[in-house]
């Protein structure tokens, strides 16, 4: 399977290193798709396809508000939101093999706050974000608690396989 992530960042208090984390992004994937729970019952199981792709925006808290606001009628920043196309489609739309999984919008000001309030590197508190949206593109929720425990320990299973962030 191939994987196709496409990044921008617009932040520019913070130039990431987009590639480190495209390559982060790659591995959580391949993780996740490797693990039965995930794997039978993702927005992926029984379709037929040979590439997945799917966006990160990197912009400020500012931005997701605007698009809080726009798209899902809330009037809050967030440090996340994605745009899970393909999981919430209707119709499953498969082009020539490949599955676009949708968009991931991380606000950089968020991820540095919450770092400093969990004591761990932005670094790593991206990577948890990049994780949950991943979580999310492929079609897992957490509206109930059992839902939101599941996702949260597939993330952390899936960093603590990757080792140091």
């Amino acid at each position: 399977m191939k994987i196709n992530i496409f990044s921008e960042n617009i932040y520019p208090d913070w130039d990431i290193d987009e590639k480190k984390f495209i390559q982060l992004a790659r591995k959580i994937l391949k993780f996740y798709l490797k693990q039965p729970e995930i794997k039978d019952s993702c927005c992926l199981s029984c379709q037929v396809f040979n590439t997945v792709s799917f966006d990160f925006l990197y912009c400020d808290s500012e931005k997701t508000h605007e698009i809080n606001r726009e798209y899902r009628q809330k009037d809050y920043p967030a440090d996340i939101i994605t745009f899970a196309i393909f999981a919430d489609s209707e119709e499953k739309f498969i082009f020539d093999g490949e599955i676009n999984l949708g968009e991931v919008i991380i606000a950089l000001d968020k991820v540095q706050e919450e770092a400093k309030k969990k004591d761990v590197t932005p670094e790593y508190e991206l990577a948890f974000l990049i994780s949950h949206g991943i979580m999310h593109l492929l079609g897992f929720d957490h509206q109930t608690m059992e839902d939101y425990n599941f996702v949260i320990a597939q993330q952390n299973k899936a960093l603590d396989s990757l080792g140091e962030v």
